[in-house]
């Protein structure tokens, strides 16, 4: 009996060294989820910084703008890092959750995209528009086309506030069609001649679209280069956490700005 309770014994305590030995490895692990275009790109520029600081990088990757934050929310990553401030403001409205930023790392100019098409001049009477539908998102994508004059919206209109189609006051005769943000690109590459889309930068990198390429897009040096920087998101009170600072040391770079600058040519813009 006092062998079987040795046995018990030694195994508990062995049990119980594994348990602290997962958890001290674990809270040397930053898990991040990001989009992988640009963002888990620019992540894993940082991952050997990181292990030199005793971190290990898990990047997860997500193909959808709603699955990051859940995760985030429920503890299942510790940051993400996919989308703009005016999202998260949303989606913590909606859902309820308390998730904040940490740090703003770059910025997307949105673009204007066409099929068979070479300037704005040469869109057609009653064309189709394909904007993304999430409400940042559709606002941010509305403002660029009255930018260039194809719609009008009340002379009060505020990006922070948000509008959608329904705040049109005209809309220039054009077919505005509000889809979701992943599917424009397959969308406008599936159309007709002569459709325009409004695209996220990180989906038309993803298609393969340059920014060069688009008949307008926004200014990067404008106020909207500060409202939908691309952020670190963090669960509230989390913003000072050792994993948080070193993933947001490890980021704010020279090495990342020129690794920015160079691979995507405009298409994103380092902020920080």
């Amino acid at each position: 009996m006092k062998k079987i309770l040795a046995a018990i014994i030694t195994l508990a305590l062995t049990a119980s060294l594994l348990a602290g030995c997962g958890s001290k490895s674990d809270d040397k692990t930053i898990k991040v989820g990001a989009s992988s275009t640009p963002h888990a790109e620019i992540l894993e520029q940082v991952k050997s910084v990181l292990a030199d600081q005793g971190y290990t990088l898990d990047i997860v990757i997500y193909d959808d703008y709603v699955l990051p934050n859940t995760a985030l929310a429920d503890g299942t990553i510790d940051a993400n890092y996919f989308q703009h401030k005016p999202y998260l403001d949303s989606f913590n409205a909606s859902n309820g959750t308390n998730l904040v930023s940490a740090a703003a790392i770059h910025y997307e100019p949105f673009g204007i995209y066409a099929n068979s098409l070479a300037s704005i001049g040469d869109i057609a009477d009653g064309a189709t528009i394909i904007i993304p539908a999430d409400d940042s998102n559709e606002t941010r994508a509305l403002f660029l086309l009255a930018q260039v004059g194809l719609i009008t919206l009340p002379a009060d209109a505020d990006a922070a506030v948000g509008v959608d189609t329904l705040d049109i006051t005209d809309n220039g005769g054009y077919n505005i069609v509000a889809v979701q943000a992943d599917t424009v690109a397959a969308q406008l590459a599936n159309s007709d001649a002569g459709t325009i889309a409004v695209i996220n930068g990180n989906y038309a990198l993803a298609a393969g679209l340059k920014i060069t390429d688009a008949l307008a897009s926004e200014d990067a040096a404008g106020t909207a280069a500060q409202t939908y920087a691309n952020i670190i998101a963090v669960k509230s009170g989390e913003e000072n956490s050792d994993k948080t600072k070193e993933l947001i040391a490890a980021l704010e770079t020279d090495a990342v700005r020129a690794y920015i600058e160079q691979t995507y040519n405009g298409a994103v813009v380092a902020i920080f």
